[in-house]
């Protein structure tokens, strides 16, 4: 078993940035029912997994769907997921699940101008938060 994974977006492609131990499944741009289909055959195996997805859902997209089924997957002694700083609504749906797996979430508290991705400070913090 590996002691850390990465998985999710361009926001998990950063953080990983400043986790160079972990390993990587991350793409930027991608929404959370991609990253599924992607990885569907994927093991999920980890002490810690950091998980950033939600920022690139559409309203359209069941989100929970995905993000259950993601978390379902994966066998872990510690999750954490970044909440997406540009989604409420998506935000919401990620807290329950965590609630339910009592996995902890993170919040990005310096976010760029572009209102999604955390500054380099704040991608620092998620990294450090995660460890």
């Amino acid at each position: 078993m590996i002691d850390c994974l990465i998985v999710g977006d361009s926001i998990a492609v950063g953080t990983a940035h400043f986790r160079p131990e972990c390993a990587v499944m991350a793409k930027s741009g991608i929404n959370s029912k991609d990253w599924n289909e992607k990885h569907y055959h994927d093991q999920l195996k980890s002490d810690t997994v950091i998980i950033s997805l939600g920022s690139n859902d559409l309203k359209t997209l069941n989100t929970f769907r995905e993000i259950i089924a993601l978390r379902s997957r994966i066998q872990a002694r510690r999750v954490f997921w970044i909440l997406p700083a540009n989604k409420p609504q998506k935000v919401e749906l990620i807290k329950m699940v965590a609630e339910e797996y009592k996995d902890t979430i993170i919040p990005i508290s310096k976010v760029s101008s572009d209102k999604v991705h955390p500054t380099t400070q704040g991608y620092k913090e998620l990294a450090n938060q995660t460890k």
